[in-house]
C-alpha cells in the first residue's frame, strides 16, 4: 500500500502520495504534509553501516517516497551526490577533541542545505512526469542565507521551473548575498526586502495559499511549489546524513554498533532538528537532540516551559541562518505530541498567530523528552569559535559555534558520556568576518573578500573555489522590495 500524506491541519481524507505532495509544496489550508502512518525501518542497523552515502540515502528515502520507483530514485540520488561534492563520503564526520563533527557544507554552495536542495530537483521534475504535469512549477522561497543560494543552485535552468527568492536585505552575511545575486540561470529571480526572515517566511507562505494567485496562474498553467522545508521533498533527505554520521562513527570505532549518541543542532526553521527526531523514530540510537538557538530564542523557552511565544524583540546576529522567531517545522511535531488531532494543532496554531502564544498542556509537553535547549549569545559565539581553533586547531562557522556552545554547556550540566555529534552547517568562509572577529579577538574593519583574505592567513583551511570565483562574478539581482510588494512581483515576473 502507497504511503500518504496529510496535512497537519486537515482531514486525512484529502491525503496524497510522496510525490503530489512533494509538487504541492504547502497544504491548501497552511498546514505541512506528514505520513499518515510513519514508515518503519526493517533493515537491521548493522546493514546499513559501511554503506556509500547514495546506498544509504536510497535505504532511507524509499521508505518514505514509495510511490518512487527504485529505479527513479536511484536515478535522482546518482544525479544529486556526485562530483558536485568535494568528498565521496558527502557528510563525513571529523573528531576535534572531545566531540565529533559532523560536516554537511561539502557541496556547491557550501551549506547543509545542499544535502537536499541538491536531490529535490530531480524529485520534483521526476513527479512531474509521474503525475502527468506539463505546466510549468514555480519555487517560492523565503531564505535567511543558505537555502536561496541552494535552491537556486539545484533549480538553475531545470526544464519547467522558475525559482524567485526573498531574502532579508539586511539579514545574510556579505558573502552569502554575493552567492545569492550572482546566480545564473534564465529561470532565476532574487530579491532583497525591507524586512526579516520571518516576514518573508509569512509572506511566502499567503502568497502560495492565495486562491486569487493560483487561478490568475492556473490560466497559464503555472503552480506553485517550495524549496523551503515546508516541503517534504527537503525535509526527508536530510534524515540520511545522521545515519551517515552514526555508521562513520561505528566504522572508525568511536562508538559500538547500538551505542547511543547526542546530536547537538543549530536551530532555525526546525527542520534539521526534525529529520534527526525522525531518525530517531525509525530507530537510529539517539538518546538526545539538542536544539541550540541564537539570541532569537523562542524554541529554548517552548521546549523548558511548553510555550511558543514570539512576542520578543527579533535580534539580527552572526548567525544570520537562525535569525528566526517562527519555525515552520515545529508544526509538524506540534502535531504529533498533540495526538496527531488537527483541530487541536489548528486551535494551537491560530492562538499562536493571533495572540503571539500558545501554550501547551503539561501532558503534551512530557512528549518533547526527546529533546534539550540552549541559546548562546554573541560573546559565547565568538569564544566557542576561539576555543575550538586554539584547542583543536579546528574551524567553525557561528552556526556551528552555537552548536558547540550549548553542547559544551550539556555536556558541563548533565555528565553525559555519551559521543556528542555536533551538526556543521556551513563553510566558516561564508562568514568571514565573525571567524576573524573570534580569531583577533577584536571586531574587524576588513568585510566581505577582504575579510576572507585575513582569516585565510591565520588559519590552514583553503578556501573554497566557489566562494574565491564570486569576487569576479557578475552582480545580476539588485532590487529590493518592500514587504507589501512580495505578491505584486510574483505576478509581475511569472505572468510577463
Amino acid at each position: 500500500m502507497t504511503l500518504q500524506y496529510r496535512s497537519t491541519r486537515g482531514n486525512e481524507s484529502n491525503s496524497l502520495t510522496a510525490s503530489q505532495a512533494i509538487l504541492q509544496g504547502l497544504a491548501p489550508d497552511g498546514g505541512l504534509y506528514v505520513p499518515v502512518i510513519f514508515p518503519k525501518l526493517t533493515t537491521p542497523l548493522k546493514d546499513l553501516v559501511g554503506l556509500s552515502y547514495q546506498d544509504l540515502a536510497l535505504q532511507i528515502l524509499k521508505l518514505f517516497l514509495d510511490d518512487y520507483t527504485e529505479a527513479e530514485l536511484k536515478a535522482c540520488i546518482t544525479a544529486a551526490y556526485g562530483d558536485q561534492f568535494d568528498t565521496n563520503l558527502i557528510t563525513p564526520v571529523h573528531q576535534a577533541g572531545n566531540v565529533n563533527y559532523l560536516e554537511l557544507y561539502h557541496g556547491p554552495t557550501l551549506a547543509f542545505k545542499d544535502i537536499a536542495l541538491q536531490l529535490l530537483p530531480h524529485l520534483m521534475t521526476t513527479a512531474m512526469t509521474k503525475n502527468n504535469y506539463d505546466g510549468q512549477i514555480t519555487i517560492l522561497t523565503a531564505t535567511s542565507g543558505d537555502t536561496g543560494k541552494a535552491a537556486m543552485a539545484g533549480f538553475a535552468d531545470v526544464p519547467n521551473t522558475r525559482i524567485i527568492i526573498f531574502y532579508p536585505k539586511d539579514g545574510v552575511s556579505a558573502i552569502q548575498k554575493q552567492q545569492m545575486v550572482t546566480q545564473t540561470g534564465d529561470n532565476v529571480n532574487v530579491l532583497g526586502i525591507d524586512g526579516n526572515f520571518d516576514d518573508a517566511q509569512r509572506n511566502v507562505k499567503a502568497i502560495l495559499n492565495d486562491s486569487a494567485i493560483q487561478a490568475q496562474l492556473a490560466t497559464q498553467n503555472i503552480q506553485f511549489s517550495s524549496a523551503n522545508s515546508i516541503n517534504i521533498g527537503r525535509l526527508i533527505p536530510q534524515i540520511v546524513y545522521y545515519f551517515a554520521a552514526y555508521g562513520q562513527l561505528v566504522q572508525n570505532k568511536t562508538i559500538a554498533l547500538n551505542d547511543e549518541v547526542v546530536f547537538s543542532v543549530p536551530t532555525g526553521n526546525f527542520g534539521d532538528i526534525l529529520a534527526g527526531w525522525y531518525a530517531k523514530k525509525l530507530g537510529l540510537p539517539i538518546k538526545r537532540l539538542l536544539c541550540a538557538s541564537n539570541e532569537n530564542n523562542i524554541l529554548t523557552d517552548f521546549f523548558h516551559t511548553g510555550q511558543y511565544n514570539k512576542k520578543r524583540a527579533f535580534h539580527v546576529t552572526s548567525s544570520p541562518s537562525m535569525d528566526i522567531l517562527v519555525s515552520s517545522n515545529l508544526e509538524r511535531l506540534l502535531f504529533e505530541v498533540l495526538d496527531e488531532d488537527p483541530t487541536a494543532l489548528s486551535a494551537f496554531m491560530q492562538e499562536f498567530e493571533t495572540a503571539g502564544s500558545a501554550t501547551l498542556s503539561t501532558t503534551a509537553k512530557t512528549k518533547l523528552a526527546d529533546f534539550v535547549a540552549y541559546d548562546t549569545d554573541q560573546a559565547q559565539t565568538l569564544a566557542a569559535i576561539r576555543q575550538t581553533q586554539t584547542q583543536a586547531n579546528y574551524t567553525i562557522d557561528p552556526h556551528t559555534a552555537v552548536a558547540t556552545h550549548g553542547a559544551m554547556a550539556y555536556l558541563k550540566d548533565t555528565k553525559d558520556t555519551a559521543p556528542m555529534v555536533i551538526l556543521s552547517t556551513a563553510n566558516p568562509y561564508k562568514f568571514p568576518e565573525t571567524v576573524l572577529w573570534a580569531l583577533t579577538a577584536h571586531k574587524p574593519l576588513e568585510s566581505g573578500f577582504e575579510a576572507i583574505q585575513a582569516v585565510s592567513n591565520v588559519i590552514s583551511l583553503p578556501v573554497p573555489k566557489n566562494i574565491s570565483h564570486l569576487k569576479r562574478a557578475k552582480v545580476r539581482f539588485d532590487q529590493t522590495i518592500s514587504v507589501a510588494q512580495m505578491a505584486p512581483t510574483v505576478l509581475n515576473i511569472l505572468t510577463h
